[in-house]
């Protein structure tokens, strides 16, 4: 069903790096612009930045030393999952900040089933698997509910919808719809280069119990 595999290809793109990590970006500008809210803007790079080195570090840990599990079929976080679960609550959530208390709190939610849906997306195309979907999502909505429940301790952002819109249309200036960022050939490399080894692990050597990457002696 090549149709369905455009579609799917086409929603998981919302969850890109490529696409997400702009968007990240926008939203601490969007907070730190103000300074009554300049401190929510620190706590958001804080928590997002976290969440992300978890992503990269689980990925290398993988690519370069084989370290996951067999059992669980778990290579590392989906980092589209992750991320997804991070950015969209907390962008739907800025985008009608000037709104009341239940229509931010359905905004969230709309963010939070948005980023499954992507997950779904990433097990459909045999992407991932479902623990590194689940784990991914539980990283992701831990990211983006801790800031959320936070943020009620400090001033409230209001922010314009148009503005929130604006900043997740950026990466459609520079990348084609669709096209995936060159996220994971990069942490390939960089897997590479500090385990000192020809090439990554694949999940075939993980789940073959290889210690070394097939055809590496």
């Amino acid at each position: 069903m090549p149709h369905l595999h455009d579609l799917l290809h086409a929603i998981t793109w919302f969850g890109d790096s490529g696409f997400l990590l702009p968007a990240s970006l926008w939203i601490g500008v969007w907070l730190g612009i103000r300074s009554p809210t300049r401190p929510l803007a620190w706590l958001w790079i804080l928590l997002f930045g976290f969440g992300g080195s978890l992503i990269a570090a689980s990925k290398i840990a993988f690519l370069g030393w084989g370290i996951g599990s067999a059992r669980l079929d778990f290579t590392g976080f989906s980092g589209h999952t992750a991320i997804a679960a991070s950015v969209w609550p907390v962008a739907c959530w800025l985008a009608v900040s000037r709104c009341g208390h239940r229509a931010r709190v359905a905004a969230a939610v709309f963010g939070w089933l948005f980023a499954a849906f992507i997950g779904a997306t990433r097990l459909a195309l045999d992407a991932h698997s479902w623990s590194e979907v689940i784990a991914g999502y539980a990283l992701g909505v831990g990211v983006s509910a801790t800031f959320l429940w936070w943020q009620h301790r400090m001033p409230h952002p209001r922010v314009s919808w148009v503005l929130v819109l604006l900043s997740l249309a950026t990466p459609l200036f520079f990348l084609q719809p669709g096209t995936p960022a060159p996220t994971q050939s990069l942490l390939e490399k960089i897997a590479v280069r500090l385990a000192g080894i020809e090439r990554p692990f694949t999940r075939a050597d993980l789940l073959a119990g290889r210690r070394t990457p097939l055809g590496i002696e």
